[in-house]
């Protein structure tokens, strides 16, 4: 099966060798996942894509999670090629570093960087080393991946974004019927920031320093006055244009208001503007 193969057919194929899990695969079997991995590696198939019948505007696709852990049952682990050092590393047979040419219109700055076959990343990224994303990610048009930040598995990150130095993209692989993280388009992701639990940023947001975002912790929203959290069924979202900054709430009761204790919590504290606007156009001299 090619990368041109019937995408339901696929899914059809990916569904049942999930179910089968034999000890070992035949010839047909790894036409199937060679043919999946290159549509993973085009973004003509995805973990999660968009749909604005869901109330997130996303909604997950666990075949496409159930094809990558396919992928694990399958490889053995061996040496890794083109790890561009003089070290060794060993990984999953299936799973190589994702290969790229000058035609892909990638920037990708020598200093230690690794990408792993099976994501997908958009013409104009730039990628500054030390940084990593792992399989099964999207990373759009012209988004920046800065030194030490991670793209965890599947996770969905959008154009033109910032994912400042340090920052930490969860993914969320498993359990296969959850939402990944997803970082829409346009959005600043500050420095030592870390989104977590298939939270959904919202376009055009922005997070800054050391803002921490999971399904634990409730965001209040100051300018619009309500808190926004995560429910049984569905993940914390943060809203369009929204400016996130790391803040804190008193303990009102017990031996944490006795010795006068606060936690750690998200706040909206305003809506993009004209001053964020300029503060986040100087990024663009970097591309």
């Amino acid at each position: 099966m090619t990368a041109a193969a019937n995408t339901p057919e696929l899914k059809h194929r990916i569904e049942d060798l999930f179910e089968e899990n034999p000890e070992t695969y035949p010839d047909d079997a790894w036409q199937v996942f060679a043919g999946f991995l290159e549509l993973l590696n085009r973004g003509e198939i995805r973990a999660a894509e968009r749909d604005e019948s869901q109330p997130t505007g996303w909604r997950v696709n666990p075949w496409v999670k159930k094809g990558i852990l396919i992928g694990f049952r399958m490889g053995s682990v061996a040496e890794a090629d083109g790890a561009g050092s003089p070290g060794r590393f060993f990984d999953k047979s299936t799973f190589p570093l994702k290969e790229f040419t000058v035609a892909d219109a990638v920037r990708i700055v020598p200093g230690g960087s690794s990408i792993r076959t099976g994501c997908y990343i958009g013409r104009g990224v730039t990628c500054m080393p030390p940084m990593y994303i792992n399989v099964g990610s999207y990373v759009g048009n012209g988004t920046m991946i800065d030194s030490h930040a991670l793209i965890g598995s599947c996770a969905q990150v959008g154009a033109n974004c910032h994912i400042s130095a340090a920052s930490q993209i969860g993914g969320v692989l498993e359990p296969v019927g959850a939402l990944p993280v997803i970082i829409e388009d346009h959005v600043l992701i500050g420095g030592n920031c870390g989104v977590y639990e298939g939270t959904v940023v919202k376009t055009r947001a922005v997070l800054g320093t050391g803002t921490i975002l999971n399904r634990s912790t409730p965001v209040y929203d100051v300018v619009r006055g309500v808190v926004h959290r995560a429910e049984a069924d569905s993940p914390l979202v943060i809203p369009d244009e929204a400016v996130v900054v790391a803040g804190s709430r008193n303990i009102t009761s017990g031996k944490g208001k006795d010795w006068g204790l606060s936690l750690y919590t998200p706040v909206i504290i305003k809506y993009r503007d004209s001053r964020t606007e300029a503060k986040v156009q100087l990024e663009d001299l970097l591309r």
